[in-house]
């Protein structure tokens, strides 16, 4: 089997007080290069390996790869401590965590990833002289903008992805039911809703396709592997929410990795076919009962729970033929759990899974005032629930008050602001970050480029993803004193 490896890139939505004042590519920039959490400035981000006009069906569509100049490439990107990058994509500033290797890791990291920006906007309003900027980790600006959220799942090349494709879309169709951060209206001339299930639903336009901000698709065919590509695909997801509670997270990310993981390992997956599944995923998220069937291509109705059981069904039979960790098994159990309870009383969810939270919230608003939910006050709330202030965010009020399960430690997400996980190839990166950051010319996910004097770039390739630990490098670090002793013992 493929190591575990996976992580998430998140969009955040940006508002600005003064939206005249400079352009949104602009406060991208500002707010990326107010980070702290960054050794050196002067590193580049290395392109040279990156190529996301690669379609994972065997062809390359025509357009220009991005190569911006040293200095703006230096702009728009910064190598964290941590492992992970921030960078200007498009309009936002976008957080990518450093490759985990277990799903409780993700979350951590992505959890910094929050602190990580809204330190950034703290930093960028001490720069600008005024309080100015609001940041949103969310997948809309409810004008019809939509932004993105992706995991990437490390995957064998040998699995032919196709078989991903067939296997997976009523496994993404279903799987807001509890992934879903909630929404209230609707957007992208899609039909009318007073609260829907989730944000990126309306935004979905086609089965597969390799674009991500238009004709957005349930399955992206991007091949862009960041490692070994002889070996490895990642596997590229851009059909899920952001999520606020630390729960769901660690639920969305955990269940598509054991479901990626039976695919991979060839275990028998029924190969569900929807008969509309692009007009199905705006029905279950439109659908909070959770009753209301989804036509199958050979005519049988299934419910969007129906359809997640089937998944759980063949994971409990295959974990119990082929074992599984304490994470897998805790995941079973949470998924199964709260399947459960999504058929008979989400409600009861309203702890743990974010559309639940967000609309028991909002209700309550509603009764109390005795308003709609057109109310434009409501419309505020839902944006306000993914605000990144500690003191005007709504889910953090959530969290503060008690109100929320969480999983993780706040110390341990402090950790993760600096600190890289010690088990992937992330560690190398973030270690020799912090130890050389002024002999690094440039990184990328898959390599590191040192400046060895004379003129010299030393590239060191990070094809294996699960490779570059602690156990494996961490003495070997901490012995070499210079970039030069390091390379000298690298090549040993």
């Amino acid at each position: 089997m493929t190591p575990r490896i996976l992580g998430t890139e998140t969009e955040f939505g940006v508002a600005v007080k003064d939206a005249a004042a400079q352009d949104p590519v602009s406060n991208a920039i500002l707010l990326v290069n107010s980070v702290d959490a960054v050794p050196s400035r002067n590193t580049l981000w290395d392109y040279e390996n990156e190529n996301p006009l690669v379609d994972a069906r065997g062809f390359e569509v025509e357009g220009e790869k991005e190569r911006p100049a040293p200095d703006y490439n230096r702009l728009l990107n910064k190598l964290l401590g941590n492992g992970g990058r921030l960078y200007v994509d498009g309009a936002h500033p976008e957080y990518s965590t450093p490759e985990c290797a277990s799903v409780r890791d993700v979350v951590r990291y992505e959890k910094a990833g929050e602190r990580i920006l809204e330190a950034c906007r703290v930093g960028a309003e001490r720069t600008a002289g005024e309080h100015r900027f609001v940041i949103y980790k969310n997948n809309t600006d409810g004008k019809g903008n939509s932004y993105g959220y992706h995991e990437n799942y490390l995957v064998s090349r040998s699995v032919p992805f196709m078989r991903l494709v067939t296997q997976l879309i009523p496994f993404f169709v279903t799987r807001q039911i509890y992934a879903g951060a909630g929404k209230v209206g609707a957007e992208n001339r899609a039909n009318p809703a007073q609260y829907q299930i989730s944000q990126r639903a309306d935004f979905v336009e086609v089965l597969v396709d390799l674009n991500t901000m238009v004709k957005r698709p349930i399955i992206n065919t991007r091949d862009e592997p960041h490692a070994d590509k002889t070996k490895y695909r990642r596997f590229h997801v851009i059909v899920g929410d952001a999520n606020m509670s630390e729960v769901t997270t660690y639920l969305k990310l955990g269940v598509t990795a054991l479901v990626v993981s039976m695919i991979e390992a060839g275990y028998p997956v029924k190969e569900l076919k929807l008969a509309d599944a692009v007009h199905a995923i705006k029905d279950v998220s439109r659908d909070l009962s959770l009753k209301q069937p989804i036509a199958m291509e050979d005519g049988r109705q299934w419910t969007a729970v129906q359809i997640q059981e089937y998944y759980l069904e063949t994971a409990h039979r295959y974990c119990a033929e082929r074992g599984a960790d304490p994470e897998t098994r805790d995941i079973l159990a949470r998924w199964e759990r709260v399947l459960d309870l999504l058929a008979r009383d989400p409600s009861q969810l309203s702890r743990e899974i974010d559309w639940v939270i967000k609309r028991d919230l909002l209700q309550s608003y509603i009764d109390r005032k005795g308003c709609k939910w057109t109310d434009s006050r409501i419309a505020m709330m839902d944006l306000q629930y993914h605000d990144l202030r500690p003191e005007k965010g709504l889910f953090s009020a959530l969290e503060k008050g008690g109100y929320v399960d969480r999983l993780l430690d706040p110390e341990a997400v402090d950790e993760a602001m600096v600190a890289p996980p010690s088990d992937t190839r992330a560690y190398f990166r973030g270690r020799c970050l912090e130890k050389f950051p002024d002999q690094i010319y440039a990184a990328s996910w898959a390599s590191i480029l040192f400046d060895v004097g004379q003129a010299v770039v030393k590239r060191i390739p990070l094809n294996e993803p699960a490779r570059g630990t602690k156990e494996l490098v961490g003495g070997l670090l901490d012995e070499s004193d210079t970039v030069e002793s390091l390379v000298s013992r690298l090549s040993a």
